[in-house]
């Protein structure tokens, strides 16, 4: 099998795009082809090498049958044809490594069959001893060695089927809004920003844009790993190859191509996937270590049983010393492990834009959250409400704040027509609406005036303020009051809303040890009633954005590892300076670039997922490394003859055996990955937002 450089970093070794004698290293295609490539060469070579081994003299001792002399250039001819042809690609990337003067697992596979062939072809010839007559081996190694690269390339190409399906997600076409109100079928790469397009029930959103008209619940689930469809309406944006589940939406457009989100997960799965790894290089570093390690072991041994009177044993050893040294287990360990990992991420709307993040996560200590827009939602909702009369209930208060907010386009006026909405409310009609900046609104309700506002509103009217005012105040709430013909019936506290998910999230946590921070700008007190209420271990208040990087520092140089989880531009000199950066919700185009872990979903518990990726990820790249390299280092002295004079012997056959059965382990260890579940468990139904401010 290949370096994990000839697939995830050949822009740094060109020289090594064409190791396979085809040069089809063209993108998430050429995975592709790679796969029909060697899933063809090992069908082919495997009937080949049927009559390959069985006509061996050699193979037929061992087993115990004689070979007729008819066929004794049987073996020796599909043997010829088996290394020209399936061992081309081993041959040229041999090649690519001498040039690249880079020696590796190519070199040394080649040098094994080249080895092989050449003996076998002077034992055919009467030149060597019948007993380095290798035509089976020879035939066998390449059939194995065809086998790993295909098992290789599909693990590559199903890492990268993450890309397919995410391209998969748009339509073919778009239902364009002309001038006239009729509706045009087009062509994708024909729509433009600023059209309108409808997207009909269970239809697709062709591009990125804003709901003009119509509600409906949209599965985002392949954007952001969210399995639960999420209610859109008027105002709300929509993303690319996301899907309408009941009901029509007319959308604006305001990305196509290669501007929208969709393209962008892509892109960072991309890079993800070409990005190189420490762990990755270390592999490649063994196994640069393992040819000269290789090679040194097999001069000593020849030079060894030669002096010791044994040329055919030198030669016999000297082969299997470089047949099962071929570190094929060593080259899939990481990248394999790897890919899959990210693959495995990305269905989960984690996107690792930088390998590197994904490993150091499993050593993270600490993590600071970034508050609004993170741990909050970044806009009001209706936390807290209250009527100041037994007239009137505290729901009631609600439904005529709701009515007299109805026309209104304020965020607070519309996070109480929503609080109304959640609690199932009647809503009465209004009438006669009017509002006035700074003061608040009015309008006319069961022929009462009604209003809702601030605290001019209250001074205005000379009222005093509800008892619950104060204490909302002092929480950071933004606090109206509601009045009923001049008197005031009630009050409610907005604030910036808790997101469910975030206790759930420092709660896990801390389970695993790990110390959580939070981070903003607000004042000290706000920032102590969230950090309450999630149970956050350490805040930091009052930050002005450029000073949020020194706070990341203060925490490393307390000797914490930081993972910095943030949405915003000013978050971005953060995420940069933690040992992770962790963009979330999809963030800003700055935070994403300062970032190595994207989240596409605002759920902050998929930093604990991240932890879990990156600690099974690391587990399966040990467990991987140790018995690859274990393998070679103990069978290569074996192969080599050490414990000969004790008996203690490694034949080649078994080598070969045993050089296969490290490369299946590895292989099968690492789709065990696969079985990992990243998607965080539902929540249980939250009766009552929790507050917070903005």
């Amino acid at each position: 099998m290949t370096s994990h450089s000839d697939h995830a970093d050949h822009s740094t070794r060109p020289d090594h795009a064409g190791h396979d004698g085809h040069g089809q290293h063209s993108g998430h295609g050429g995975h592709g082809d790679h796969v029909a490539m060697f899933r063809r060469m090992f069908w082919i070579m495997l009937v080949i090498a049927i009559p390959t081994v069985a006509a061996d003299m050699m193979f037929a001792d061992l087993v115990g049958y004689s070979v007729p002399g008819a066929l004794k250039w049987v073996s020796p001819a599909l043997g010829t044809l088996m290394y020209v042809w399936g061992g081309r690609p081993f041959l040229t990337g041999a090649v690519s490594e001498i040039r690249a003067r880079q020696p590796g697992m190519m070199l040394l596979i080649a040098l094994a069959i080249t080895v092989a062939f050449v003996a076998s072809w002077g034992s055919t010839l009467g030149l060597l001893s019948h007993e380095l007559d290798f035509w089976w081996e020879l035939a066998l190694l390449i059939v194995i060695m065809l086998l790993g690269h295909w098992i290789e390339m599909r693990s590559l190409g199903q890492a990268s089927s993450a890309l397919e399906s995410l391209a998969a997600l748009l339509p073919d076409e778009a239902e364009r809004v002309e001038d006239d109100g009729t509706v045009t079928t087009i062509a994708l790469d024909q729509l433009r920003t600023g059209e309108l397009v409808v997207v009909r029930p269970g239809g697709r959103v062709p591009a990125d844009g804003v709901v003009e008209s119509g509600a409906a619940d949209v599965d985002e689930s392949m954007v952001t790993g969210e399995s639960r469809p999420v209610r859109r309406g008027p105002g709300d944006p929509v993303v690319a190859g996301t899907v309408t589940t009941d009901s029509a939406l007319r959308v604006r457009i305001s990305a196509v191509g290669t501007d929208t989100t969709l393209a962008g997960i892509q892109r960072l799965v991309a890079e993800a996937q070409n990005s190189t790894s420490r762990a990755q290089v270390l592999a490649d570093r063994a196994a640069g270590w393992l040819f000269w390690f290789a090679s040194g072991s097999a001069v000593l041994t020849a030079i060894v049983w030669t002096l010791l009177g044994e040329p055919d044993s030198a030669v016999t050893r000297t082969i299997t010393v470089l047949v099962i040294a071929c570190p094929h287990a060593l080259g899939l360990a990481i990248p394999l492990v790897v890919s899959i990992a990210t693959e495995r991420a990305a269905k989960a709307g984690i996107l690792i834009t930088d390998r590197r993040a994904l490993e150091a996560m499993r050593t993270v200590d600490a993590v600071l959250f970034d508050k609004t827009g993170t741990l909050t939602r970044g806009e009001p909702a209706v936390v807290g409400a209250a009527a100041t009369t037994a007239a009137i209930s505290e729901d009631e208060v609600v439904a005529l704040a709701a009515a007299a907010e109805s026309d209104s386009e304020h965020p607070l006026g519309r996070a109480i027509v929503q609080a109304a909405a959640d609690r199932g409310l009647t809503v009465p009609t209004a009438g006669d609406f009017a509002a006035r900046n700074g003061i608040g609104v009015t309008a006319t309700i069961g022929g009462a005036t009604v209003s809702v506002g601030g605290p001019g509103m209250l001074t205005e009217h000379q009222l005093d303020p509800a008892p619950e005012a104060a204490h909302w105040a002092e929480q950071g709430s933004t606090v109206l009051h509601v009045l009923r013909d001049g008197a005031v019936v009630g009050a409610l506290a907005l604030a910036d809303e808790i997101r469910p998910e975030s206790a759930r999230a420092v709660a896990d946590l801390h389970a695993r040890g790990i110390h959580v921070a939070m981070i903003t700008g607000d004042a000290e007190p706000v920032a102590r009633t969230v950090a309450e209420q999630l149970g956050i271990d350490e805040v930091f208040a009052g930050v002005l954005p450029q000073d949020k990087g020194a706070k990341v520092q203060a925490l490393q140089d307390s000797g914490h590892r930081v993972a910095m989880v943030g949405d915003g531009v000013n978050d971005a000199p953060a995420l940069a300076r933690a040992d992770v950066g962790i963009a979330i919700g999809a963030g800003t185009d700055v935070a994403i670039a300062s970032a190595g872990v994207v989240l596409a979903s605002d759920d902050p518990r998929s930093v604990v997922s991240v932890i879990t990726l990156s600690k099974a990820t690391y587990r399966k790249m040990i467990q991987n490394l140790v018995w690859a390299a274990g393998y070679n280092i103990i069978a290569v002295p074996l192969a080599a003859g050490v414990l000969a004079p004790w008996g203690v012997t490694l034949p080649m056959e078994v080598g070969a055996l045993l050089m296969s059965a490290s490369t299946v382990v590895v292989a099968v260890n690492a789709q065990l990955l696969r079985r990992l579940d990243l998607r965080p468990a539902p929540l249980e139904p939250v009766r009552e937002p929790a507050a917070a401010t903005g």
